[in-house]
């Protein structure tokens, strides 16, 4: 799947999330919801590191998934901010890390 595939659908994720919730979905809403995803990727590393209180450790294929997931909302929340504010992130990425590459 294309990377602006993933935009697209991503997104659509985020519309439907918001039609639900009755939530717009907008620059303002996808900030802050990518500030608690972060905080949430944070407190699932630590689980994932048993350097939370013992009791919120999980098995390590679980905290293992849970910190994927958590991953994947702040990447999905990034995007979606990207998206909110017309920027081609594709473009950025290859700009700011793939592209240094070829001068090596």
């Amino acid at each position: 799947m294309e990377f602006s595939e993933i935009q697209d659908k991503v997104m659509q994720n985020a519309e439907r999330y918001g039609k639900a919730c009755n939530i717009k979905i907008d620059e303002d809403f996808a900030i802050l919801k990518l500030y608690e995803e972060v905080g949430e990727l944070s407190q699932s590393l630590l689980i994932y590191r048993k350097k939370s209180r013992p009791e919120k450790f999980l098995p390590f294929e679980e905290s293992k998934e849970q910190l994927a997931m958590e991953m994947a909302d702040v990447l999905g929340m990034l995007i979606v901010s990207a998206k909110l504010h017309n920027i081609d992130l594709e473009e950025a990425i290859n700009k700011k890390w793939i592209s240094n590459l070829k001068k090596e």
